[in-house]
């Protein structure tokens, strides 16, 4: 019975190493069996559905898999085999066993070897040097599917090509050489739309605004916005992208209502496992939000897995808030590390103004006359002279609308005026005219993104078709969620 139970003990993890390494290898031939399919038949939704399918497996890839999987799927002794065999360790004894047993045993592809296949190896094996923080030689390995993609132009490699030109510049990120790609983004850009990638086009202006921000060029990132063809929206996580640096440069160029309108969308059409993509979005939004004079909801800051992030932001709101200038500069002392590593510390300082003309606001509702000294000691200024600062300020917020008062020059005084029904105004109207704008803007965008099978009203759907159409959609739903989170 000891004997029984230490040999069940001895093996059972090698056991589990094979099972696992073998299924593994399996999905891998799978996978290239449907890309030399979506090869031969020019099919661009196989080759999606195979990168949807790569997603869920790379938690599972390893080196020994990798390396047998590219024994299978390229020539041995062939430029990129040679090349991308040397990315790949050689990790586990087991996997190497079994997967050279199970390579040999079943067949090996045909000798004309798809470019679809091959800028795929590429991928994977990028995809695994990602995985592992090896970015100096995901560096290398992205260069060289790069250059290798110059030299292919077919519509069913798009897919592929866009996942590449992402962890292209992932790899440069992480290693700091960001400026150094930024040429040859520019000509992949151009080659794509003179190619009608449209795909393409996407991932590329993407990673252009992306690399022009990273490095404060807002000016440069807005020509190329605004010069580069429409974006058409053909992946969801892209738009995504786009309207997060849209939001971006029309902040930073003080468009503030379209900024929050580019910033809003974004955080509500990104998916839900992309959460430190919504939680940047919500952080640029609430600055965004109070720099138009406006007051985000608590509702905000109490999204589930946000509020520890927004927790700084959550604090510098109170202050705005309530007009308390020297709270404000507490709040924005005690974060100033958070704010820097966000890249906000600069609109912060924008909110200044904002602070005080929302004290003065409620000064001047709860009082009817007050001398222009107790308003600088309210406001809490500390300049030289805080007599003639706060009635300047007094003076502009006249000016700009935002409180309804007059300055008694010869007393120092403040007065307001009695606050009227603001139902008697055009306020009210206004406002519900922006709410009925914003759910037909929804409604419009919803039935754009209806799509149907094509020619319905010509033939009906066999039952073959549609079993094979709830499967697709099925794995599609299964990935969905994985996928959505790798590119966030």
């Amino acid at each position: 019975m000891t004997q029984d139970v230490e040999m069940k003990d001895n093996h059972t993890p090698s056991q589990s190493i094979i099972s696992s390494s073998t299924s593994t290898m399996q999905n891998l031939k799978e996978i290239a069996a449907l890309i030399d399919t979506g090869s031969y038949t020019k099919e661009v939704r196989r080759i999606a559905r195979a990168v949807r399918l790569t997603i869920g497996l790379r938690r599972k890839l390893t080196g020994s898999v990798l390396s047998s999987f590219l024994d299978f799927a390229l020539v041995p002794g062939s430029e990129a085999h040679s090349r991308l065999s040397s990315f790949v360790p050689k990790n586990d004894e087991h996997d190497m066993e079994v997967d050279t047993a199970s390579s040999a045993t079943e067949a090996a592809p045909s000798k004309h070897l798809p470019a679809e296949l091959e800028i795929y190896c590429y991928f994977i094996v990028l995809l695994f040097l990602i995985d592992q923080k090896n970015y100096n030689e995901a560096k290398v390995c992205s260069s060289a599917s790069i250059a290798r993609l110059k030299n292919v132009n077919r519509r069913t490699i798009d897919v592929i090509a866009s996942r590449l030109y992402f962890y292209y510049s992932l790899s440069y990120e992480q290693t700091g050489d960001l400026a150094e790609i930024r040429g040859t983004l520019l000509a992949l850009h151009h080659s794509a739309t003179l190619r009608h990638d449209e795909l393409g086009q996407e991932t590329l202006l993407n990673l252009l605004l992306r690399n022009y921000l990273h490095y404060n060029l807002y000016d440069q990132a807005e020509k190329l916005r605004s010069k580069a063809p429409r974006f058409e929206a053909h992946s969801n996580q892209q738009f995504c992208r786009y309207l997060f640096y849209l939001g971006k440069i029309r902040t930073i160029q003080l468009e503030y209502t379209d900024a929050k309108e580019s910033l809003l969308q974004a955080a509500r059409k990104a998916p839900i496992a992309a959460l430190g993509f919504r939680i940047q979005c919500n952080k640029w939004a609430i600055l965004v939000r109070l720099l138009l004079g406006e007051i985000p909801e608590r509702s905000i800051f109490t999204q589930k897995g946000m509020e520890k992030a927004l927790r700084p932001y959550f604090e510098l709101t109170n202050a705005v808030r309530i007009g308390d200038l020297e709270l404000f500069r507490t709040v924005q002392e005690k974060f100033l590390d958070t704010f820097s590593q966000d890249r906000t510390h600069n609109l912060i300082v924008r909110l200044r103004h904002n602070v005080i003309r929302t004290g003065l606001r409620n000064i001047s509702i709860s009082y009817s006359r007050i001398s222009l000294p107790d308003v600088a000691k309210k406001l809490r200024l500390n300049s030289e002279n805080p007599v003639a600062d706060a009635e300047s300020i007094v003076a502009k917020a006249i000016r700009d609308g935002a409180i309804d008062a007059t300055i008694d020059h010869k007393n120092g005084w403040m007065v307001s005026k009695e606050t009227g029904d603001i139902y008697s105004t055009n306020e009210p109207q206004t406002a519900f005219n922006s709410r009925i704008a914003f759910c037909l803007n929804m409604h419009n965008e919803a039935v754009r993104a209806l799509r149907f099978p094509p020619n319905t009203h010509k033939e009906k759907e066999s039952d073959e078709k549609r079993r094979e159409r709830k499967q697709q959609e099925e794995e599609l739903a299964k990935h969905m969620a994985e996928e959505d989170d790798d590119d966030f």
